[in-house]
């Protein structure tokens, strides 16, 4: 049940940010000035101040966030056989309230395998590199995010001067290297090169603030609930076996009728697609590994893989689990992992979650409910 049930149900878009950690974002603690358009607008929504990624990499965050899904063991389930159709989406969840549905990437559509993934599982369109005529840059990894924002924002007020509701995927690409952008957009950080991951956040950030600035002055704006996420940080490492403080990521959703919140507790990327279907103000049924943080029902929990292994998070203990080694279990204080006296439940637990979640991906289980 919907904590914001609506005659008129709002349009969802998830804006995915490429490789956006916590340590670059200012309201999270950063003090270099990098995003100050996500500071902003963290004035405006629910900023989750307490998430973590559930891997290492894009796969995992597109399936976290557009599924609601944990990561399975072995490669992403964006590239495995038995998930590229039937597998649950928000596009397939919302299709049938006449929800139109699309990805809009400046890259290539064919990478990661995201193409098949998104159009066998619900989604109507994928606007991609070849469609961006005439961009305002262009680099390696394609058009512009901003040339993404302002592609984003007629695409959905057209749609929304139709009647058409809908929800959409965007995916950033500035923060990869060569790390190329547009002059004239920033003024450039001191004491690091032009094309740097600093001046990459900084320009990412720049479109945020530009897209959400430029779709308040449109209609579709009020009706509309927006979530700014992360799908993993920049280039994990660490001396601990999980360097837990690496998979600490931003998110925050903003929009119609959205209150600010600061939400402090340990959250997933699927609570905050489920947080946001929430908003979205629909009573609705889906497989989705989250809670609302609106859920009474909403607990501490994160589950995390790393390489080959995986870690269970409860409040501030965390099992590890690792290929032909006994489980181990650790407290997480001051961003570091000390080892502790074995959690039996907990780390039986995490075993228990690996289980399930394989077992939701052979046997196609993670999919709407039948009717649906």
């Amino acid at each position: 049940k919907s904590h914001f049930k609506s005659e008129k149900p709002k349009n969802l878009v998830i804006f995915l940010q490429e490789s956006l950690g916590a340590q670059f974002v200012g309201v999270l603690g950063d003090k270099r000035g990098l995003t100050p358009e996500f500071d902003k607008l963290s004035k405006e929504g629910i900023l989750f101040t307490d998430l973590y990624s559930n891997g290492t990499r894009s796969v995992r965050g597109i399936a976290g966030v557009v599924a609601g899904f944990l990561p399975v063991a072995g490669q992403g389930v964006v590239k495995r056989n038995r998930s590229q159709s039937e597998f649950f989406t928000v596009a397939s969840l919302l299709k049938p309230y006449g929800y139109y549905s699309s990805f809009i990437y400046g890259g290539e559509k064919r990478f990661d395998n995201m193409a098949s993934w998104f159009y066998g599982n619900g989604f109507d369109e994928i606007i991609d590199e070849k469609m961006f005529e005439n961009p305002i840059f262009k680099g390696v990894w394609g058009a512009s995010d901003e040339d993404l924002v302002n592609r984003a924002n007629e695409e959905f007020e057209a749609l929304y001067k139709k009647d058409k509701p809908f929800v959409s995927v965007m995916f950033s690409t500035t923060n990869h290297t060569p790390f190329e952008f547009p002059d004239g957009r920033i003024e450039l950080m001191d004491g690091v090169k032009k094309h740097s991951v600093e001046n990459a956040i900084k320009f990412a950030d720049f479109a945020i603030g530009k897209f959400i600035r430029d779709a308040k002055k449109l209609s579709y704006y009020k009706d509309t609930i927006f979530v700014i996420v992360a799908d993993h940080n920049v280039r994990v490492y660490g001396d601990d076996l999980i360097p837990l403080n690496m998979f600490h990521i931003p998110a925050l959703i903003v929009g119609g009728g959205v209150e600010p919140l600061h939400v402090d507790k340990l959250t997933t990327q699927p609570d905050v697609v489920a947080t946001a279907l929430d908003l979205v103000g629909l009573d609705l049924e889906y497989p989705i590994l989250g809670k609302s943080i609106f859920s009474n029902s909403k607990k501490e929990v994160s589950l995390i893989q790393f390489h080959d292994m995986f870690g269970l998070r409860v409040g501030n203990k965390i099992a590890i689990i690792q290929p032909n080694v006994e489980p181990l279990t650790f407290v997480y204080e001051n961003g570091h992992l000390t080892g502790i006296e074995h959690d039996k439940k907990l780390e039986h637990d995490l075993v228990s979650f690996i289980t399930v979640i394989h077992h939701l991906y052979s046997t196609k289980t993670h999919t709407l409910p039948k009717g649906k």
